[in-house]
């Protein structure tokens, strides 16, 4: 029987041949990319595969549908078929000797890349909510359209996830909150070369903070992030483990990558994981 969930002209699947002959080289960061029809979390699989020793740095998978697919804080979300990119990467800071107290950073890193290597090869203006969500302008209002999820995988190992809105549609979108390259107005929703601009982007930037020895100020990390985050600036609400809320003005991102949140008693505190809700724009 055709399955129709696959019959959507306006989504093509990719060709897996075309992106390893244009990503995988020797000199480069990228070892091997691997595109699935579907799978329960591409992040779920790169790590068992990394943890087994089945998966060399610089492996990417990419799925066309994913079935489980996790955010941060555990949260689910779901998109149809060929409607975005959902993919991860395994990348090995430690045998870079970056030290593992800065691999906090990755997960900002990923989302640096994702905004510039957007920025130039759709035509968006992309913002970063702290730490990791890519939000997009539609109808005049921010709407998350990416998130970034990091996950350990062994000893030297951390796996990045990005699942991006690419094509999703207004009725088609999870959460009124949620966006797309395509509602954001870009100029290019073709996956493929987003796809490489992407990877190609977040392997200069990781190999930079590698040479850098994962140093946010010296590998420009930190002032690029910083430059592009919607969060600095804003009145904010963080939501902190432990049931406490924290509401002040989001002033900095520290050398550790927290964001730094000045309170109403003038003190401030660097919040390294909660959830962040934006009171009023910048």
């Amino acid at each position: 029987m055709h399955d129709n969930r696959w019959s959507d002209l306006d989504r093509p699947p990719l060709a897996q041949a075309g992106l390893r002959r244009s990503l995988v080289r020797g000199d480069g960061l990228w070892s091997s990319v691997e595109v699935v029809p579907r799978t329960g979390s591409t992040n779920t699989d790169l790590v068992a595969r990394a943890a087994s020793g089945a998966a060399k740095e610089g492996a990417v998978l990419v799925a066309e549908e994913q079935s489980a697919a996790r955010g941060r804080l555990d949260r689910r979300w779901t998109a149809p078929p060929r409607s975005g990119l959902f993919f991860s990467v395994l990348v090995k800071p430690g045998e870079h000797e970056v030290p593992v107290e800065r691999w906090g950073w990755l997960p900002l890193l990923a989302g640096v890349a994702l905004a510039t290597g957007l920025s130039a090869s759709a035509g968006v203006d992309t913002g970063l909510k702290w730490p990791n969500d890519l939000l997009l302008t539609v109808d005049g209002e921010e709407r998350k359209a990416a998130g970034i999820l990091a996950e350990r995988a062994g000893a030297d190992s951390v796996v990045v996830g990005i699942g991006l809105n690419v094509t999703l549609r207004a009725d088609e979108l999870p959460v009124p909150t949620a966006g797309s390259l395509a509602l954001a107005g870009a100029k290019m929703t073709d996956r493929e070369p987003l796809l490489r601009a992407v990877l190609r982007s977040f392997e200069r930037w990781y190999l930079r903070w590698c040479a850098a020895e994962g140093d946010p100020v010296l590998s420009g990390l930190q002032e690029t992030y910083a430059a592009g985050c919607a969060t600095l600036g804003r009145s904010v609400r963080a939501m902190l483990p432990g049931d406490r809320d924290l509401v002040g003005e989001a002033v900095a991102v520290d050398g550790d990558g927290r964001l730094v949140i000045a309170g109403a008693d003038g003190g401030r505190e660097a919040v390294g994981a909660g959830d962040i809700v934006h009171l009023r724009p910048a």
